[in-house]
């Protein structure tokens, strides 16, 4: 076994997490696709994925290296979404809190002295800094916008190289 029972554990629950946010982000997008924003649907649409896809790495890790696999429950979302900032203000929390929990997983690897994983982990790292900053970019912009202006944020979500690149 390539990896230590408590890292393995720490990871199989961050696999949970990973798959709780792409259901949270299923939930945003059906309320936006509610909203007629298709654009912004679909953009949650390819985060929630995104997210699975972040669980299934880290699942494929784990079971590569050897460690022990109980998939964890997953809690169910949020489904009341007040607003279109409400959405991505829950957004950019959960990704600032993922980049907690990603950096609770390399500090217990750097602990181990587990080189394999803490190089596994870097990209997972790499990752949040795109997630959150383009959570916060479009938070932003759609607190500018306002509710009356959303129909920009659908314009910008078609073309994020308008927003500054935000995706």
């Amino acid at each position: 076994m390539l990896i230590k029972k408590e890292l393995a554990d720490k990871m199989i629950e961050q696999v949970g997490n990973e798959f709780g946010a792409a259901a949270q982000y299923l939930a945003i997008a059906v309320y936006f696709e509610q909203e007629a924003m298709e654009n912004t649907a679909s953009f949650f649409y390819t985060q929630s994925e995104e997210e699975r896809q972040h669980g299934l790495k880290l699942l494929k890790y784990v079971v590569d290296a050897g460690g022990e696999v109980n998939i964890p429950a997953v809690p169910a979302p949020k489904m009341k979404i007040d607003s279109a900032e409400d959405a991505f203000q829950m957004s950019l929390n959960w990704e600032l809190e993922v980049t907690g929990q990603i950096n609770g997983l390399m500090d217990l690897a750097r602990q181990q002295n587990d080189y394999m994983a803490q190089n596994f982990l870097n990209w997972f790292v790499n990752e949040q800094l795109e997630e959150v900053t383009t959570m916060e970019k479009y938070l932003g912009l759609v607190r500018k916008m306002g509710d009356r202006n959303l129909f920009y944020l659908e314009n910008l979500i078609a073309h994020p190289e308008a927003a500054g690149g935000a995706e």
